[in-house]
């Protein structure tokens, strides 16, 4: 069986595989809050929508095109890069002369990073919104102070659970990082160890059983239940901004 700590596509879920879990939320939940603070912060401004053409990232694009569209905004541009390309100058150039005021992007930290320090290159800065996909370290290492006021979405930070105090200090201690997704691994493996006592076997069958049948599980990153699909009922997503080289929890 399988409890994924990182995998947000919907997909993965909806193909109704009983053996299926996450302890992360999905992208068009993702996509739901990004949406709203568009509409809500940044309403009569331009806004392009970028993606990787992959499926992580198109699927955000998408989401967040269609959830804005629904709300009355169309978007001043919708287009793709390609990934693992290293020069998006063009892409630039047109947003630009668009006179875009706020660009969400699809995709992961490398692209991003780059692209928001050639924008940067071209006095070109727009407000830049991503998704989790942006939440290494790296893409501030790749764009520098480019990356300033970058919003993006991603879970409440875990580590300001009380119950994850001694874990969190037990990884430091071991120089262990434990922002980002470590400690949704930890949950998961938290959750399945659960769920094999409360099922008193190990087999996947079982333990599935024991994990839609809940009530909820005690982890690091808080008290989770799970849905018939094996998504988790309350994912939560918040906004968080890079600041001075450090993921901040704004919202």
């Amino acid at each position: 069986m399988m409890i994924s700590p990182t995998a947000t596509s919907p997909q993965l879920t909806d193909r109704g595989l009983k053996n299926v879990f996450r302890v992360c939320g999905r992208d068009d939940q993702q996509g739901e809050v990004a949406a709203k603070l568009i509409a809500d912060r940044y309403k009569g401004k331009k806004v392009a929508i970028v993606h990787d053409k992959q499926a992580y990232g198109q699927g955000l694009a998408d989401d967040v095109k269609r959830r804005l569209n629904a709300a009355g905004i169309t978007e001043a541009a919708f287009t793709s890069i390609t990934a693992g390309e290293k020069d998006y100058s063009a892409l630039i150039t047109r947003l630009k002369s668009d006179g875009v005021d706020v660009l969400y992007y699809g995709g992961y930290d490398q692209e991003l990073g780059l692209i928001a320090r050639q924008a940067a290159d071209q006095q070109f800065r727009p407000q830049i919104i991503g998704a989790d996909g942006i939440q290494p370290q790296s893409y501030w290492n790749i764009a520098g102070d480019t990356a300033e006021g970058t919003l993006f979405t991603f879970s409440p930070d875990p580590q300001r659970n009380p119950a994850a105090k001694p874990v969190v200090e037990a990884l430091q201690a071991k120089n262990i990082r434990t922002d980002g997704f470590t400690l949704f691994a930890y949950a998961a493996v938290q959750t399945y160890a659960e769920a094999v006592q409360k099922a008193n076997s190990a087999k996947p069958d079982a333990v599935a059983k024991a994990l839609r049948a809940g009530p909820s599980f005690d982890t690091v990153v808080g008290s989770l239940s799970f849905d018939d699909k094996g998504d988790l009922k309350q994912p939560g997503y918040v906004f968080w901004a890079w600041r001075n080289g450090e993921k901040v929890q704004v919202d």
